[in-house]
């Protein structure tokens, strides 16, 4: 018997695109909370729906772990998580029953859960954690324990949960978010099956990637992008204690790569300088794909430092090669930035990926050629391409919230325009066929190239480089003349106007 079995609702099988995609990663958030409850000596267990086929193996897990809580802690350091996703809100409900069957005490918390309460609470959950969890969850597991039906002046006086009283929602005033990000323990590795994700990442992949983060939240003011957790709120680990975990992890785990899932990492630019530095220092060196935004890229050493680091990738939020777009959003950057931030990356040999969103109030064909020709200009090393999202409690949700026929994606290769966006959803999913064959077909091309110029680097992938390239080059004017087809559907969008201001 466990005191507490953690899950979370985050499936890879329930997620097609990034089943077959198969990058797996242990659920980080869920991991910090179950190390901050086994540091308060209670006896905790884990069931890791990343792997799972199925919410019937949470049912086998609570069978077998007899737990008194049932904990669904979702991963707040996956955007997934933060996108709602429906299937995964099914899965969560799904848990929520097995639990209430097995009479444990439900505790849920995410950004979810945090955003929609009363719909977890009405579904069985007896608490949802509102935000930034772990004090939460120690504060309030400790007074269960002692009390397993508190008077409801007790639970009131614990800050950030919501609960039903009298068949009503309550939710608690906010708990300040944790400030000494050096206090927590490392996340309770010891808990997954590690061994399973190596064999996954090197069968797939060839080489194994662990995922860590050095930062909690974001303090820029993107219009379009929830932070239901931390909110404008940002707090950063020391570098030291980074490399101190880093230099952990490779000696335990002997990761060959390492993603950090921070909303951007090294906000200051001495922070990257020091942390290269001490990985120096410790032979800690872990090659490491990280999030940036292109203008903070610019400053000082911070290109430089983060090549001395071990950088092997870094994601920018290009968003759009549009500067009225990007406006628009209140992003705070230039196009002129994603383009110096890019060459000065290749320039110190380091990949860059760009994050590109279509779809925001006011794109014309105009701006969305402008993105695809900065992608054609710049030939990224990998993009993602998503749709505008409008998350609850942002500005972008409060202007187009009364036109959303649904508020959320099924799962993540849905890419429906949720909103009247500027073009309708078939046009996008279209666009996001086009931009890909031509991307790819344009990326292969300039490899071959390159191996073109020295035969010995010829390899047997090379050849289904051409035949990959040879496709996507005989079916993109086709693909073009479809998506010029549906720009044509009759449909009434958004205009640009300026936000509604947050409370």
């Amino acid at each position: 018997m466990s005191d507490i079995l953690f899950g979370q609702s985050y499936y890879l099988r329930f997620d097609e695109k990034l089943w077959q995609a198969m990058q797996p990663y242990p659920p980080l958030g869920t991991l910090y909370a179950a190390a901050v409850m086994k540091e308060h000596g209670y006896d905790v267990a884990l069931f890791d729906a990343m792997l799972a086929d199925s919410t019937s193996e949470w049912e086998a897990a609570l069978a077998h772990h007899q737990p008194r809580f049932a904990v669904l802690y979702e991963d707040n350091f996956n955007y997934l998580s933060k996108m709602s996703l429906i299937r995964m809100r099914q899965a969560a409900f799904e848990m929520i029953d097995y639990a209430k069957k097995r009479d444990c005490t439900i505790i849920v918390a995410g950004a979810d859960a945090t955003d929609h309460a009363e719909a977890y609470l009405r579904q069985g959950a007896d608490y949802v954690l509102l935000g930034e969890g772990e004090a939460t969850l120690v504060e309030l597991i400790g007074l269960l324990g002692k009390t397993p039906k508190p008077a409801e002046a007790e639970l009131y006086a614990i800050q950030s949960i919501a609960y039903l009283h009298d068949d009503a929602l309550v939710k608690t005033p906010p708990r300040p978010v944790i400030n000494d990000l050096d206090s927590l323990p490392f996340p309770a590795w010891d808990l997954i099956d590690y061994e399973r994700y190596r064999r996954i990442w090197r069968e797939r992949h060839g080489a194994f990637s662990m995922n860590l983060v050095t930062t909690r939240g974001c303090p820029f003011h993107c219009n379009w992008c929830a932070k239901p957790i931390w909110g404008q709120r940002y707090n950063s680990r020391s570098p030291l204690n980074v490399v101190q975990e880093m230099a952990w992890l490779k000696a335990n785990f002997q990761p060959d790569h390492i993603w950090f899932m921070d909303d951007i990492m090294g906000i200051r630019d001495d922070w990257i300088e020091e942390f290269a530095d001490l990985l120096d220092d410790h032979q800690a060196h872990i090659p490491f794909k990280s999030l940036n935004r292109a203008d903070l890229l610019l400053r000082g050493q911070t290109i430089p430092a983060l090549a001395r680091a071990g950088a092997d990738i870094v994601w920018i939020g290009a968003e759009s090669g549009s500067q009225k777009i990007l406006d628009a959003m209140d992003k705070g950057t230039r196009v002129s930035q994603i383009y110096e931030a890019t060459h000065k990356l290749h320039e110190h040999g380091i990949k860059v990926a760009f994050f590109l969103q279509f779809g925001y109030p006011g794109e014309t064909r105009e701006d969305i050629d402008l993105t695809l020709n900065m992608v054609r200009e710049l030939m990224p090393d990998d993009i993602g391409i998503s749709v505008s999202y409008p998350l609850p409690g942002t500005p972008f949700f409060q202007r187009v919230q009364r036109e959303l026929a649904r508020a959320n994606w099924y799962d993540s290769q849905d890419m429906a325009m949720l909103y009247q966006g500027p073009f309708a959803t078939p046009f996008y999913r279209q666009l996001h066929t086009v931009v890909h064959k031509d991307y790819r077909s344009r990326k292969a091309w300039n490899e071959l190239k390159q191996v073109a110029k020295n035969p010995a680097q010829w390899r047997g992938h090379h050849t289904r480089q051409i035949a990959s390239m040879i496709y996507h080059r005989a079916t993109l004017p086709l693909a073009r003349r479809k998506l010029d087809e549906l720009a044509n559907i009759p449909h009434q969008p958004t205009e640009m106007t300026t936000p509604v201001q947050s409370a």
